[in-house]
Parts: C-alpha cells; structure tokens; sequence
C-alpha cells in the first residue's frame, strides 16, 4: 500500500527528492514554490520516533537546489544547483552537481563543491546517486545522450571521476530517462522514465539489474500502485527496510459532485491534489529479478 512518506511535509504544496542516512535518521528533501522557481534543500532529523520540523540545510536557500543524494556512509551530500561556479558572480549558470562534505554526521556540512569535469559541462546535469565503491550515477542531456535525457555512469577510480558513458539500450531510449537510484552493491538501477510504451501514460518507476558480466537487464516497470497514470519520479530505496520512497503528482478525485467550496477546498488540501508528493511503500527487491 503506498502511504505518505512524512508526516510532517503535508502543509508544503511541492515536496519533492528524498534521501536518507543508513540509520534512518536524518533525511533531506527538496520544498518548492508553486512555480517552482523557489527550490531549497531542507532536512529533518528524528528524535526518538517523531520527525521533528523541517529546516533550510546549511547550504541551501539563495540559489535553486534540488535533489539531493547522501553517500551510504553518510559523510557527503550530493545535490543539483544552478549557482554560480564562485563568488565573483551572482549570475546564475545551468544546473550542475554539487557536494558538501562533514568528518563525521555531528559535524556541519563544509561549504559547497562543484564537481567538476568530467561530470559537469556546459549542459544540465541532475540527480546524482552514488553506489558504496563512490560509482557515481547520474541525468544528463549532453550530446551524446541516446534520446532527450540519459542516465550516465561514471566509475570513482583513485579519487576521480572517469569519462562518463551513456547506459545501455536496455536502461536508455530515444525518449527521456531520469532519476537514478543505484543501489549500494550497484545490483540494481531505478530510475524514471517518460511516456514508455509499457507505463501508464507519464513519467514511471523502472527497474533494471546487474547480471554477472556488468550489463543491465532490460528495464521493466514497477507495478501499480507505485505508477499511476500520473507523473512518478525521484526514487529512493531504503535498503535496510525495504521500503522505496518517491514523488509522485498523483491525484485522489472527489467521489461524486463538488458540492460546494468548502467540499473543493478540502480535494485541494488533501495530500493527493495533483502538487508533487512524498511517498512510501514497501518493496522486495528479490521478486522483481528476472
């Protein structure tokens, strides 16, 4: 059954991006404005079993931010912004992945680190999602994308970053592919794609794994009700209890007539209104292998 993720997000129109520590703890999220022109990255932590109230990240709230990404070991922040490469500007450029660091999770996150090429270019770059060995997964609309938007891979290697290459057919089309979840042993990908021929009418969850010799089995889509005929995107998957969060633009309909406009008000204050949304479900990853 999908559920809303948090509780606490209800009250904000456009929730979208989620990831959280190993612990479960401490996760980050991106709220924006109707427009979508307001993007900040926000955070929450738990105290004992209640989240407590959102706040702006440390590093987050001048430019637009979105779709942050912790590193299994906690210790690295990735996440899209399209500020400006130094302080000797405020004009703001395309999007590119940003990182923040900290020594351990009670420190502070240091400032915001481009980084750099060969991931980012002249072009967008969104979502990253980085695998334990730091094998970095990410969207991209560069040229030699195989349709509108690619998932790219890049292999962490002596600390750097190699060239990155397009997925294959079996995860990439001619359309759009976005959001990639990787999970932490790389066994398998989630990411969305748009329109497909098997999804729903809009932007879907897909699936695809690792076989022995490091090619992807040909995507499949998840099932309904994790797609809707609505627009399903941004995965997450928490590994340790199996649940799989993700945004989703569903819409709940009012059963029968609009009586009036106290009964519309509460379709527009209801969690499924059609506003981008947090939610979760419980998946086994195992029945889903082909």
């Amino acid at each position: 059954m999908v559920m809303p993720a948090l509780v606490i997000l209800k009250d904000f129109d456009k929730v979208r991006d989620f990831t959280m520590d190993q612990n479960g703890n401490e996760a980050y999220f991106t709220i924006q404005s109707q427009t979508e022109d307001v993007s900040v990255i926000s955070m929450s932590s738990k105290n004992g079993n209640e989240w407590e109230t959102p706040k702006i990240a440390s590093f987050s709230g001048e430019y637009k931010d979105m779709e942050p990404f912790l590193s299994p070991d906690g210790l690295r922040l990735y996440f899209v912004s399209n500020r400006p490469l130094n302080k000797s500007t405020s004009d703001t450029k395309d999007f590119d992945i940003w990182y923040v660091e900290r020594d351990s999770p009670s420190q502070k996150w240091s400032n915001p680190i481009n980084i750099g090429t060969p991931i980012n270019t002249e072009h967008n770059e969104f979502y990253p999602a980085v695998s334990a060995n730091g094998n970095l997964y990410y969207t991209g609309d560069r040229p030699d994308s195989k349709g509108e938007d690619d998932i790219f891979f890049s292999s962490f290697e002596n600390g750097n970053y190699s060239e990155p290459i397009s997925l294959s057919e079996n995860v990439n089309s001619k359309g759009y592919e976005y959001n990639a979840y990787i999970a932490k042993d790389e066994s398998y990908l989630i990411f969305g794609g748009y329109a497909r021929e098997d999804g729903q009418g809009s932007g879907d969850l897909y699936i695809s794994f690792k076989g022995d010799n490091d090619e992807w089995s040909k995507a499949k889509p998840l099932p309904v009700p994790i797609n809707s005929r609505y627009m399903d995107y941004c995965p997450f998957m928490d590994e340790t209890n199996g649940l799989l969060y993700f945004t989703s633009r569903r819409v709940q309909n009012p059963t029968g007539t609009i009586e009036n406009m106290d009964h519309f008000k509460q379709f527009l204050d209801s969690y499924e209104n059609g506003n981008s949304r947090l939610y979760k479900v419980k998946m086994d990853i195992t029945e889903l292998r082909p």
